[in-house]
């Protein structure tokens, strides 16, 4: 006669109970009281909050990981905890077994599975890994100690803690739904230009804008990088634009170079378009979004290029307003609620993530806004914000994070109707459940032109995050491949 198979459960139950009484029955070492501190110090996600604050003490892909790690800890603690611990009862290992050195004070009173200990463990390091792989790699170790601690200390089954790791894991990943992992890949740029080669910088014009944010170490580093290349700091109580061409038809350089903010940067590509000159772009404002985008975020490899003429094309936006003289941007262009949007999560996003700070900032807009009713080429729409992107912004589906290209002549648009039945209350829940892309919510394309036209008085534009121009008619463009940019190959 065939033996029948034990039953799943008790495989599971058979091979818990034999790794646990091989820890139990472990010799004794230092490690004992230092892992039953860190099990308790792990109660409440007290640990992943304290190291949370250490990743956040400076901006960029640490302080992302801690907000991503703690937003992964929240759900799969409510997961765990809330869901599935009432659902799958199960009784804890006995304490008997467990060494008196080992054994916590306070030992939990809930259900045996799974380990919520190991499920906020394990989402906290997936979530730093998905931003800052390095710091991933420096969590991990503490998390898997934090999870095995809970089979050492006798209050989890081995099975109880694999079920919370996959759990906290699933729970991580499947974040990058509804906040996409922002990417640290320059975006790809136009084909090659002809760009003199200037060493020591010896023939390169400097705009620098003190006022833009920037460290006052930068124009230190980018003398000592290019010592002969011309600096000039324009008077703040004249005309910004009017005293870079006064200057550059004083110097006349074989290429300009700007240190400040993406308002600095798009006043300087506009001349230096107009004058058929290079721009190289040293990051100096406060969040550097054309630099960063751009590959251009450090000053020693924005000196190499300059050195060596090394220099792409890249896309350059405009508008014209009214019918008057075109505006250009190198970033966005927005109007309707979204130029408040940007501001506010332009505030919040160095403390919480761009992601949190967008929908934070989405959600305080929609709930004052008044939908704004436009043509777009012809078609008329109500609309409670506009975004127009200079090049192609990523994701697609989601609340743009990075940019892959900036040299493909292309306008990236997207836009949130107001006209279907509880469109605040569909955008959010869409923004949130990840769902976007298939909202009738939320609305994305990309051309290469663009004409709106606003029924009623006059709106706002903001172009790069400033307010530029108010007026009804506004029509995009953008100059493929229209500015040369020194960037390192």
């Amino acid at each position: 006669m065939t033996e029948t198979p034990a039953p799943l459960f008790d495989r599971i139950h058979s091979w818990d109970l034999r790794l646990f009484e091989r820890t139990a029955a472990s010799r004794a070492s230092a490690a004992d009281p230092f892992l039953r501190a860190l099990s308790t110090s792990a109660n409440h996600s007290r640990l992943w909050a304290v190291s949370a604050a250490a990743l956040s003490v400076r901006p960029g892909p640490n302080r992302r990981g801690a907000v991503r790690g703690l937003l992964a800890v929240a759900a799969a603690s409510a997961v765990a905890n809330g869901v599935l611990k009432p659902l799958f009862p199960r009784s804890r290992p006995g304490s008997e077994q467990t060494p008196l050195v080992r054994r916590l004070l306070a030992p939990p009173m809930s259900s045996s599975f799974p380990s919520g200990h190991s499920a906020s463990a394990a989402a906290f390091a997936v979530g730093v890994a998905l931003e800052s792989p390095a710091a991933g790699a420096v969590v991990a170790p503490l998390a898997a100690a934090v999870a095995y601690s809970r089979v050492h200390t006798g209050v989890h089954w081995p099975s109880d803690v694999a079920a919370g790791a996959l759990l906290g894991t699933a729970i991580a990943l499947s974040t990058r739904r509804w906040w996409a992992v922002r990417t640290e890949d320059p975006a790809d740029l136009g084909h090659s230009a002809d760009a003199p080669s200037l060493p020591r910088g010896k023939g390169l014009l400097v705009l620098i804008n003190p006022g833009s944010g920037s460290d006052d170490t930068i124009t230190d580093d980018i003398a000592a990088a290019l010592p002969d290349a011309e600096f000039f700091e324009p008077k703040p109580d004249m005309d910004f634009n009017e005293q870079l061409e006064t200057r550059i038809a004083a110097s006349n350089p074989s290429a300009l170079g700007v240190c400040g903010g993406d308002g600095t940067i798009v006043s300087v590509a506009e001349s230096a378009v107009r004058h058929s000159l290079p721009l190289a772009v040293f990051p100096g404002g406060t969040l550097n979004h054309f630099a960063r985008d751009a590959g251009v975020a450090d000053v020693a490899s924005t000196a190499h290029a300059v050195e060596g003429g090394h220099a792409a094309h890249v896309d350059l936006a405009s508008v014209a307003v009214d019918g008057s003289d075109r505006v250009f941007f190198v970033n966005t262009a927005t109007f309707g609620g979204y130029p408040d949007s940007v501001r506010l999560r332009e505030r919040l996003e160095g403390r919480i993530g761009k992601w949190p700070a967008a929908a934070v900032a989405m959600v305080r807009v929609l709930a004052a806004a008044q939908p704004l009713d436009i043509t777009l080429d012809g078609h008329p729409l109500a609309v409670w914000m506009l975004f127009v992107g200079n090049g192609r912004y990523s994701p697609s589906d989601q609340v743009p994070m990075s940019r892959p290209s900036v040299g493909s002549g292309t306008l990236d648009v997207r836009y949130l109707p107001s006209k279907p039945f509880l469109s605040r209350t569909r955008l959010i829940l869409a923004a949130v459940t990840g769902t976007l892309g298939t909202s009738a919510t939320y609305v994305h394309t990309s051309v290469d032109r663009l004409a709106v036209a606003v029924v009623g008085p006059d709106v706002a534009l903001a172009t790069d995050g400033e307010v530029t121009a108010d007026g009804r008619t506004f029509e995009f463009g953008t100059d493929k491949n229209g500015l040369v940019l020194y960037r390192k190959r």
